[in-house]
């Protein structure tokens, strides 16, 4: 057996003897929602991590909660609930990801491009990585930074390129907390399994997520910088002004655009995807400040010519490094502007 691995993240107090349980366990579906409310929006950031999608978060998360609601009078209490409850949720997760695959960035489908792609087509057959809404998470400071870590793009990117069984393993133990032994139970494994699983899991995700997070990066960052940043990138959009926005940008800069298979690397390529589409023939832009995935982010509206209003185009999330932009990724698509309680159109 391998040598058990320590948890990065210390783990939540259990919730045994949870008031209302008895009640729940008799069939009180009122006293059941009582019960899962107050983790009811981690589990949905849990199956969001595993899946990369909010949509199937939402399908999966209302599944283990149909399972566990069925199976509940058969819960005995040796284990705490919410424990049992990531065990539902993990399993249906698992079988989301059995049928449809891993969730996806252009930058995993092939090389970038030198130059602007006119007419660039969606790809509608390639299951897209999505946006994730931000929330403030109970909890102390350092707790919430490490929740937005978990959600952020490269992690939740990173994660899709493992297999279930190590994705569920490296988000039960480094982010949640839970023992190589609670997850062999609760996986139905060996501990030697789950720390095997582990130890793959972390070599592939260390390869692909930057050493310093974004939350480390926004922490060293005043929010008069920030808000320049951001500002600076919108008023570059709104007003056709190239030099600004590459003034924003480091030398190794990315731009993709899901569902657009093409994406760009380096300030040539993005300058003249910049100018060739969004400050060229995309039209007129206005924009609104978000955020999204613990990361901030920009809303784009394009202005209809017919009605003059502007209507939702992409959800640009901003990566930083160094005080500059190292990654846009504009998620195209209104569908994202609901999910983060955006207008679904501006005057």
């Amino acid at each position: 057996m391998s040598e058990e691995i320590a948890p990065t993240v210390d783990a939540p107090p259990a919730l045994d003897a949870e008031p209302g349980l008895t009640a729940a366990r008799a069939g009180d579906a009122a006293a059941f929602d009582r019960l899962v409310e107050p983790l009811r929006r981690e589990l949905h950031a849990h199956c969001y991590r595993m899946l990369g999608s909010t949509h199937d978060a939402d399908d999966a998360l209302q599944d283990a909660l149909v399972r566990a609601w069925r199976g509940l009078a058969r819960f005995e209490g040796r284990s705490s609930l919410r424990r049992w409850l990531y065990t539902v949720a993990t399993n249906c997760c698992l079988d989301a990801v059995d049928r449809r695959g891993r969730r996806a960035l252009p930058i995993d489908l092939g090389p970038s491009s030198d130059h602007a792609v006119h007419g660039d087509t969606p790809l509608t057959d390639v299951a897209w990585l999505g946006p994730y809404p931000d929330a403030e998470p109970a909890g102390s400071p350092e707790a919430s930074y490490e929740r937005r870590e978990a959600v952020e793009l490269a992690f939740v990117a990173a994660l899709q390129h493992l297999p279930g069984n190590q994705r569920a393993a490296l988000l039960l133990f480094d982010v949640l907390g839970f023992s190589a032994a609670e997850i062999a139970t609760m996986m139905a494994t060996s501990t030697a399994s789950v720390n095997s699983a582990l130890q793959r899991a972390r070599r592939l995700v260390a390869d692909r997520v930057p050493t310093r997070t974004q939350q480390q990066t926004l922490r060293g960052l005043d929010d008069a910088r920030l808000r320049e940043i951001v500002d600076g990138f919108t008023n570059a959009l709104e007003q056709g002004d190239a030099d600004a926005l590459v003034a924003l940008l480091t030398e190794d800069v990315t731009w993709s655009m899901p569902p657009l298979p093409r994406w760009y690397r380096g300030l040539a390529a993005v300058t003249d995807f910049a100018v060739t589409v969004p400050l060229g023939s995309c039209g007129a832009w206005r924009h609104r400040p978000t955020s999204a995935n613990g990361q901030p982010a920009v809303a784009g509206y394009l202005r209809d010519d017919g009605t003059g209003e502007y209507l939702p185009w992409s959800i640009d999330v901003l990566t930083l490094r160094d005080g500059r932009i190292a990654e846009i990724t504009s998620f195209i698509g209104a569908e994202h502007f609901a999910l983060l309680g955006l207008p679904a159109a501006l005057p």
